[in-house]
């Protein structure tokens, strides 16, 4: 249904009254809230696994691989340690306080949280951010995506019928009604999604100087650097499998190779014969390939294919009724040309040569472009690629191996400048949806003079004396 100004705004005061209620301080109300989503996660599964494959034509397994699973294991972790994240930090206050000796700091919510997800992963992009935001104690307006239509009419009715709209509700609609949502004061934002909405979503969020979180996929894409000492059949497999995921349509997949020159040819080889096993001959045939969100999305495809058909080595193809488009391998490509500089959020794979020697002007090309949300790198030489992975700015990576790094449980997910900022998953997503509130508890007892005038004559050399006894 469209919404009008007036009723958005009626959404985000009802969530407002309802949090001063308190009740959502409480964190055994907040275990048992985990808990129904959890379980309406598993009740409507199939509904979901539905909703993904009309939308992006993922097949039943991969859909809980990608997305269903992983709002299970998300909530699970939340349940397993909310109450020691949650509980108040004691602190001794030092001797500069004395006799005031105990400090807590409390770990208190927002308020009224606004989830913005994105298309690609509709399911966990929206319910794993949404476990976070209730682990924190606050309540949630969930903007969904209109491009994945039929997952956000699924996500609309698993969370009318698990929560009421005063604590957690689902928005529809375009850019407009994300605009009406943006005119709103919340108190905290999530958003997914292009470093080019980000900006919009920042400068609106200004306007209230509301705290925001981006997880974005990067201006000029994620790099993937093969040497020539890289064991090229396991590159070659799990990047076939990660490109094949999703048709591409995901923020850390790869958007650029750049494989020694040495070991080019027998990495292409490779990796044109996993595509093959994996999925077969004619990609965009195989119903379980998934499809492109939109024909925009097949038609940016087909026009870079054709501009780029000279230097094809795989792929390359579509099927525009089907709206799967091939993983399609260019090679080879220079490091300045334009199909590098941007992010591609789609299966065309650009492969740059370089020479292994020279492998430090790859590394300083990335370095001087946008952050990446990911960084993935195939070598033997482990202490290098530590190197390498200490001293690049990245949001996260993997060493021979890709995409899972997002999988591992009590560490944070992540991107820095154009690939995000803040972080969640486990702790991390309940310390982004959290404020940390210091607080002195004073004595009223042995109060020392120390603070207080004179701070001349007598008195002086004895406080001085006392402040720098304190420093320690």
């Amino acid at each position: 249904m469209p919404y009008t100004q007036e009723e958005i705004h009626e959404i985000v005061e009802a969530q407002r009254e309802f949090f001063r209620k308190g009740l959502t301080m409480d964190v055994d109300w907040r275990i048992a809230q985990l808990k129904r989503l959890r379980q309406a996660v598993l009740d409507r599964r199939e509904e979901l696994e539905a909703a993904l494959y009309e939308d992006l034509g993922k097949s039943p397994i991969e859909a809980y691989l990608c997305d269903l699973g992983p709002i299970i294991v998300e909530i699970n972790e939340i349940l397993r340690d909310i109450r020691k994240w949650a509980k108040p930090e004691w602190h001794f206050s030092g001797l500069m306080c004395f006799p005031s000796t105990v400090t807590k700091v409390y770990k208190l919510p927002y308020g009224v949280s606004h989830i913005i997800s994105p298309f690609n992963f509709p399911m966990l992009l929206t319910l794993g951010v949404l476990a976070a935001s209730l682990s924190g104690g606050n309540t949630a307006v969930i903007k969904a995506s209109s491009k994945s239509a039929a997952s956000t009419r699924a996500l609309k009715r698993l969370i009318a019928a698990t929560f009421p709209p005063e604590y957690v509700t689902v928005i529809d609609g375009g850019h407009d009604v994300a605009d009406m949502c943006l005119a709103e004061r919340f108190d905290k934002i999530f958003y997914t999604g292009s470093p080019a909405v980000a900006k919009h979503v920042l400068a609106a969020a200004s306007e209230n100087l509301t705290s925001v979180a981006l997880e974005l996929g990067g201006e000029t894409g994620n790099w993937c650097i093969i040497r020539r000492d890289a064991d090229l059949k396991d590159a070659a497999r799990k990047i076939a499998f990660f490109k094949l995921c999703n048709a591409g349509q995901i923020c850390i997949n790869i958007n650029q190779i750049a494989v020694a020159r040495e070991v080019s040819e027998e990495f292409l080889r490779l990796l044109k014969a996993e595509f093959i096993r994996q999925i077969g001959e004619k990609p965009e045939d195989n119903p379980e390939y998934p499809k492109l969100i939109t024909s925009a999305v097949y038609d940016k495809c087909q026009k870079i294919s054709d501009r780029y058909a000279d230097r094809i080595v795989f792929g390359g193809t579509g099927n525009r009724e089907a709206n799967r488009f091939s993983p399609t391998v260019i090679y080879p490509v220079g490091p300045d040309e334009d199909i590098v500089q941007h992010e591609l959020f789609c299966p065309i794979l650009p492969v740059v040569p370089f020479d292994d020697n020279r492998v430090d002007d790859i590394l300083d090309i990335i370095a001087r472009r946008e952050h990446p949300l990911a960084m993935y790198i195939f070598t033997s030489d482990l202490k290098w690629a530590e190197r390498v992975m200490q001293t690049q700015q990245y949001g996260g990576g993997c060493v021979n191996e890709v995409c899972i790094h997002m999988m591992v449980k009590g560490v944070p997910f992540n991107g820095t400048g154009h690939s995000g900022m803040g972080a969640y998953h486990g702790v991390w997503g309940f310390r982004e949806f959290t404020h940390p509130q210091t607080v002195l508890y004073g004595s009223t007892r042995l109060n020392l003079p120390l603070r207080e005038h004179p701070y001349s004559g007598k008195a002086e050399k004895i406080k001085r004396t006392l402040l720098k006894l304190f420093e320690r």
